[in-house]
């Protein structure tokens, strides 16, 4: 397999449209990289100018230490997997298979033996190899657009949405067989997908863009815990991380924070754990966004030990049951948070409730840069 390196990419379309601005990436040896961000980001244009689909306005691609920035994509070694799969109606899944190949001139033995250990890499028996994509379902025809990557045995696979077209169900299975095929073919995958979910879950690390810039890469949980902005930390988590703006405030023992009320007046104040406080000194009397995840907000009945300055009073407006948890929607001044429940907790619609935040894994962010200051 093969480090894929991205250097001062930029992506400009007629008319001074910069889809992506100096994309700098090293994606290494055998690793599983997913590109996630809301449509437009800049992510399916950045693999398919690695993949060469698209052509670079500046900057330099790498791939296995080869510069690609003018090799065809025929000739890079790469093989990409689309949304719509991109299969040959009018071939058998076999064939789609090893169409590949057959124009490569392998012997036919090799072409056989290669298309037979990926049906039985992917689970599609020989019946379905022997059917027509429209004789075959959604998450069959995934699998054979899979197959053909694989028996190419590139150095990259490139992955573009692949599973956008499926069903909730067959989605998730999928994600399972496509991190199965990365821990047998340990090879190099770059997966595009605008599912933060899907990113979660299968990638090594995470590239986070918006508006064709890279925002924040890291390992999943290091980016769930350790968002560096409030859009890294507002996209990725479902629900997303709650907002409210105020101001840090000293008072006696500590530092607080406290809502900014829609008149600009005083609302709910939360005191801020010793061990945070010093790294806001500098923050006091500056317009801050404080953060909280809705994992991190419990009902005050089922908060032993919780102090009324870790209280806030709520109206609950809506209430999400999911099966397993519920996700409660409040009010409170200016602002509405959406707390993740226990389903069995008494809370009803138009009540009042105190809801304790757990202030240990709050985050601030500056309100004007809306960097993270802790």
């Amino acid at each position: 397999m093969a480090k894929v390196l991205l250097q001062n990419i930029c992506k400009i379309y007629p008319g001074g449209f910069k889809a992506v601005d100096n994309v700098n990436l090293e994606i290494h040896d055998k690793e599983f990289l997913v590109l996630v961000g809301p449509s437009g980001c800049g992510k399916s244009t950045t693999l398919r100018m690695i993949a060469g689909l698209e052509e670079i306005s500046s900057g330099d691609i790498f791939i296995d230490g080869q510069r690609v920035n003018d090799v065809a994509p025929k000739d890079r070694d790469i093989a990409m997997v689309f949304q719509n799969y991109a299969l040959y109606p009018h071939m058998t899944a076999y064939k789609n298979m090893a169409f590949g190949l057959m124009l490569r001139k392998y012997p036919k033995t090799e072409i056989d033996a290669r298309v037979r250990e990926a049906a039985q890499i992917l689970g599609i028996t020989d019946d379905q190899l022997q059917r027509k994509p429209r004789a075959l379902s959604g998450g069959q025809r995934q699998r054979v657009a899979v197959g053909r990557a694989i028996v190419r045995k590139p150095k990259v696979f490139l992955f573009d949405e692949p599973l956008s077209n499926l069903d909730a169900r067959m989605r998730v299975q999928m994600r399972m067989e496509i991190n199965k095929l990365h821990d047998r073919l340990h090879a190099t995958m770059i997966y595009v997908t605008h599912d933060q979910m899907e990113a979660m879950t299968m990638g090594d690390r995470i590239v986070l863009m918006k508006d064709g810039v890279i925002h924040q890469v890291d390992e999943p949980i290091a980016l769930y815990d350790h968002p560096k902005n409030m859009f890294a930390a507002g996209f990725i988590g479902t629900p997303p991380m709650n907002f409210f703006t105020g101001a840090i405030e000293q008072q006696s023992g500590g530092l607080q924070f406290v809502e900014t009320t829609a008149n600009d007046g005083r609302g709910f104040a939360l005191r801020i754990p010793d061990e945070m406080a010093a790294r806001l000194t500098g923050q006091i009397g500056k317009e801050v966004v404080f953060g909280s995840r809705p994992e991190d907000i419990n009902d005050r009945l089922r908060s032993s030990g919780a102090e009324p300055d870790q209280t806030v009073t709520a109206t609950v407006e809506i209430i999400e049951p999911m099966g397993a948890e519920m996700y409660v929607h409040f009010t409170t001044g200016r602002h509405s948070f959406v707390a993740r429940l226990d389903p069995h907790d008494d809370i009803r619609v138009g009540r009042r409730v105190e809801m304790v935040f757990d202030m240990r894994k709050c985050h601030f962010f500056d309100a004007q840069t809306e960097l993270v200051i802790v």
